[in-house]
């Protein structure tokens, strides 16, 4: 498989094409927001749709590049069809490189210069360093991208959303966020949203299948478990999700009895980290809580997700049956959660925090006395 792309390095953007619809509409009538929130699950292209934006304003809304003043003074054309730009164009190898003077991104992992320490917010240093760019005399489009726009703290969100009151001349704002209610609610009223939804399945197989290198018998399984995300897709690919998920199903297809041999196989498979392959650990984190969230989600709403490993709706329909009552389970849901995220900021043993995880879970599997 070749090497996955940052979405500053992505081009294409696969199943979102009525959200670049909505945004080049807007663009068309004349009348475009200054901000616009791209929401929905991590993993869908968001950003990568951020960058397409960005591409598209800069080079002037898909007109030729001009290298100067043609003979009979011919005005610019369409260079593409919707919001893709050539990738040899001059603003797109500065973005991709970037170095475009009129493009500012804000992310998690800055790294303060005093301290030299990573923070894991967008802080308010930031803002103001990326703002600064709206200060000088506009000749063109500028943009600003906040990714995710959720990890901002609140002296950051603060400083953005007198920007976002006050919006300087030309200038465009994009937010991407994984989880909008998390943000101020007078962010959120300022822009419009544009809505990313998850990829059919089928999508993502085929997304798969043209990276090449990749076994045809997983593919659909993953595409399956990454719940319509292409970057957890790749993610699954790349730290053998499907094993984990195998093992995950094998050491709860015995509950409500623990099987203390298929927990720790499990944990054999993540408790080191290796440095040739993806960590696995926060691929099972997502796996555990994802099938606790589906256990839940058959419990309200009947049976919901797809079966990927045969057997899956059964346990999941004797569980319900036979266990806790669902308020529990929900309950259960959110301290696994809680104890798996936990286990990596204060690097706990693996091993023994998947036990714990599993003897929550058996307790709730157990038949009411």
């Amino acid at each position: 498989m070749t090497e996955r792309q940052t979405p500053r390095e992505t081009y294409g953007l696969v199943g979102q094409e009525a959200a670049e619809a909505a945004f080049l509409s807007a663009w068309q009538s004349g009348r475009m927001p200054h901000a616009w929130l791209l929401t929905g699950p991590e993993g869908i292209g968001k950003a990568t749709l951020a960058f397409r934006i960005a591409r598209f304003v800069l080079s002037g809304g898909g007109a030729i590049e001009d290298s100067g003043p043609s003979l009979f003074g011919d005005e610019p054309t369409a260079a593409s069809e919707g919001l893709s730009i050539d990738a040899e164009t001059p603003t797109a190898k500065q973005i991709e490189a970037g170095a475009h003077a009129d493009l500012r991104t804000m992310e998690a992992g800055w790294v303060n210069p005093k301290t030299g320490r990573a923070s894991q917010q967008i802080v308010v240093d930031q803002v103001r360093a990326a703002l600064e760019v709206t200060n000088l005399t506009a000749s063109g489009w500028r943009v600003v991208i906040i990714d995710p726009a959720d990890a901002m703290n609140v002296n950051a969100a603060n400083a953005v959303l007198k920007n976002l009151e006050e919006p300087p001349p030309k200038t465009l704002f994009l937010l991407v966020s994984h989880a909008p209610g998390r943000l101020l609610p007078t962010i959120r009223s300022r822009c419009s949203q544009l809505d990313l939804k998850p990829l059919a399945t089928d999508q993502i197989v085929a997304h798969l299948r043209s990276l090449g290198g990749l076994e045809e018998g997983n593919l659909e399984a993953v595409a399956k478990l990454s719940r319509g995300s292409i970057g957890k897709a790749l993610q699954l690919v790349e730290g053998n999700g499907f094993a984990l998920y195998e093992a995950l199903h094998r050491a709860a297809s015995g509950l409500p009895n623990l099987d203390m041999m298929s927990v720790h196989a499990l944990g054999d498979l993540v408790s080191r980290r290796k440095a040739d392959t993806e960590d696995g650990f926060p691929i099972l984190v997502n796996l555990i809580v994802d099938w606790l969230a589906a256990l839940v989600l058959s419990g309200t709403k009947g049976e919901v997700a797809p079966e990927i490993l045969t057997g899956e709706h059964a346990l999941r329909a004797r569980l319900l049956a036979e266990g806790a009552p669902l308020d529990r389970w929900v309950e259960v849901w959110e301290k696994v959660g809680a104890l798996l995220n936990g286990a990596e900021r204060v690097n706990l043993d693996r091993k023994q925090v998947l036990i714990q995880c599993f003897s929550l879970i058996a307790a709730a599997a157990a038949p009411a006395r």
